[in-house]
C-alpha cells in the first residue's frame, strides 16, 4: 500500500507541473553544445517559453508526454517513495529518537536508484514526445513519436530492449542524487518545523513547509544531471543503438561544461524549480497526507 500512495501521489502532482516539464525539457536542449551567442533563442526564459509553445503549439503542446509521465511518476515515485517509507517505518533512518542525516542520505539514494533503474524506459520516452515541437521553435533532436506506445514499440524493434534503457546511465546519479537530496532534506525539515512548534505537530502546513525546504535543494544538486540526462534520452543514435552525440554520462558533462560552461549545465533552472519546486512540494505534502489517512486502516 505503501507503494501505490507514493505513485497516486506523485501522480497527482504530474498533472499541475507537467506544462512545466515540456518548458525545462526544450529549454535544456536549446544551443546544445553550441556556445553563447551561436544559436537562434527559441525560449529566453521560462515565461517566454511557456507563452511561445502555447501560442504554437496549444494547449496539447504544454501536456505532451503527460500520459508516460503519469506512468513513469507512479511507477518510479512509487517504488522510490513507497521503498522510502519502508526503510522509515522499519526506524533505520533514526539514531536516539531523531532524524539521523547520513542514514537518510543514504535511504534516499537507494531508493532512488531502484525508482531509476525501474522508471527509465518511460522517462526516455517522455522526454522524446517533450521535445517534439513544431520546426518553427524546434531544438534538439526530433523523433517522430506518435504516442507512448508507438515510441516503445520503435524503439524495441530498432534496438532491442536494452534500447528502452538507453540513457539509464545518467538517470540513475540523476535520481539517486535528488532523491538523496529531497528525503534526507524532507525528513529533516519537518522534524525542524516540529520542534520550533510554528504549526500544530499534525497540521498539513508541517508538511508543507517541510517540501518548500525540500525543493530548493533539490533543484540546486539536481539540475546538471537532468540537462545531462535529458540530452543523453534526446541524442539522436545509429543503426547499433549507440549515441551520436555523447558516449555516456561523463562524456556529456564534460562536453557541455566544455563547450557551454557552467550555465551551461543549469541551463533552464528557473523551469526547473517551477518544475521541480511545486512538482517536490506537492509529491511530498501528498504523499505524506495519504500516508496519514490511512495510517487508521493499517
Amino acid at each position: 500500500m505503501d507503494f501505490v500512495l507514493s505513485g497516486v501521489a506523485a501522480c497527482g502532482a504530474c498533472v499541475f507541473t507537467n506544462p512545466l516539464e515540456v518548458v525545462k525539457t526544450r529549454m535544456q536542449l536549446q544551443g546544445e553544445l553550441k556556445s553563447r551567442g551561436s544559436y537562434h533563442i527559441y525560449y529566453r526564459n521560462v515565461f517566454h517559453a511557456f507563452y511561445t509553445i502555447g501560442k504554437v503549439e496549444g494547449l496539447v503542446g504544454l501536456q505532451k508526454g503527460l500520459v508516460p509521465g503519469l506512468w513513469y511518476q507512479f511507477f518510479m515515485n512509487g517504488v522510490r517513495l513507497g521503498s522510502y517509507a519502508i526503510i522509515e517505518s522499519s526506524g533505520y533512518i533514526h539514531t536516539n529518537g531523531r532524524v539521523n542525516a547520513v542514514k537518510t542520505t543514504v535511504a534516499g539514494a537507494v531508493a532512488g536508484v531502484v525508482g531509476a533503474v525501474m522508471g527509465s524506459p518511460i522517462y526516455l520516452v517522455k522526454t522524446h514526445l517533450q521535445s517534439q515541437a513544431t520546426s518553427s521553435i524546434a531544438v534538439g533532436h526530433q523523433y517522430k513519436h506518435q504516442g507512448m506506445t508507438h515510441a516503445l514499440v520503435a524503439i524495441y524493434r530498432n534496438h532491442g530492449i536494452l534500447g528502452l534503457w538507453r540513457g539509464s546511465s545518467a538517470a540513475v546519479p540523476r535520481v539517486s542524487v535528488g532523491s538523496a537530496a529531497q528525503l534526507s532534506t524532507f525528513s529533516s525539515s519537518k522534524e525542524l518545523v516540529i520542534d520550533l512548534q510554528v504549526f500544530p505537530a499534525n497540521s498539513w502546513l508541517v508538511a508543507l513547509s517541510a517540501g518548500m525546504i525540500s525543493s530548493v535543494v533539490v533543484v540546486l544538486a539536481m539540475t546538471p544531471f537532468d540537462v545531462v540526462s535529458t540530452r543523453l534520452y534526446n541524442q539522436p543514435v545509429d543503426h547499433l543503438g549507440k549515441g551520436q552525440l555523447y558516449k555516456g554520462f561523463t562524456d556529456c558533462f564534460s562536453k557541455t561544461l566544455k563547450k557551454e560552461g557552467l550555465t551551461g549545465l543549469y541551463k533552464g533552472l528557473g523551469a526547473s524549480y517551477f518544475r521541480l519546486g511545486p512538482h517536490t512540494i506537492l509529491s511530498l505534502f501528498f504523499w505524506d497526507e495519504l500516508r496519514k489517512f490511512y495510517q487508521p486502516f493499517r
